[in-house]
């Protein structure tokens, strides 16, 4: 694992990424992060590690819009998103992987899922937010918000995350639904391991109980974090995060076998 990122062409854009090597024959483990975050964040980077001490191949990186990778934030939607993530599952790794979701994340390892289902045996989501753009979001905003996201074309949201807030574009709420999974049964039969916090503000722990109750594998885990917030990024959150994964990871293993 190197300090400095890589970068994938990808539609006109440079999409950063990190990567450590491991056993090839072992399952693999992809980062897939969350809404206006990037891939240094402390989730990763402890994971990476962990994946690396355990010779695991490992890759995070950074959509469109994020982090190191070009593109303006509010030129992104989830369209766009999906296919960073497309283009590193394709390109950087060989299957079997372990999709590790945060937040948005979660959304987009779904999408991948049911696009790669060769490649993708196992999930780990932590507070997965699918369809957020549409339940989470635009369920929440009032009319004065709501017609200057379609009137303007933005509105800023504020943010406990960024204290200049970020935009939320007229394009990634309706590009958005184009890509919602909530509808009905979703057809993805892997393992899934869902961590969620009851504090969480963002993603309330009756939409992943939602997500675990529409996925169509039976084997499926929802473990709620009573006193957890969102980033679930307390110590004893990262650790039981690391646990599953490596843990999920060696199922998977076990079962190509």
């Amino acid at each position: 694992m190197t300090d400095a990122a890589e970068y994938l062409d990808e539609s006109g854009a440079r999409i950063a990424y990190r990567r450590s090597e491991g056993d090839p024959g072992c399952a693999g483990v992809v980062w897939l992060g969350g809404f206006h975050s990037d891939m240094l964040g402390e989730k990763a980077s402890v994971l990476h590690g962990a994946c690396r001490e355990a010779g695991r191949r490992f890759v995070r990186f950074d959509y469109f819009g994020h982090g190191e990778s070009s593109g303006e934030f509010g030129q992104g939607t989830i369209g766009r998103w999906r296919s960073d993530a497309l283009a590193v599952v394709d390109r950087l790794t060989t299957g079997p992987l372990v999709l590790v979701g945060s937040s948005m994340g979660g959304w987009m390892a779904l999408l991948v899922a049911l696009a790669r289902p060769e490649l993708v045996k196992g999930l780990v989501l932590l507070a997965p937010a699918p369809d957020f753009t549409d339940r989470l979001m635009w369920a929440s905003f009032d009319e004065s918000q709501r017609r200057q996201i379609m009137e303007e074309g933005f509105w800023t949201r504020p943010s406990d995350y960024d204290p200049a807030g970020y935009p939320i574009t007229r394009e990634l709420i309706v590009e958005g639904r184009e890509w919602n999974v909530l509808d009905g049964e979703i057809a993805i039969d892997v393992p899934v391991r869902i961590l969620q916090g009851g504090l969480d503000p963002d993603v309330p722990w009756t939409h992943s109980l939602d997500l675990a109750d529409k996925l169509r594998s039976k084997d499926v885990v929802w473990s709620l974090i009573k006193d957890g917030d969102h980033r679930l990024s307390r110590p004893q959150d990262i650790a039981r995060m690391v646990e599953t994964v490596l843990r999920l990871a060696g199922e998977v293993d076990g079962l190509r076998g």
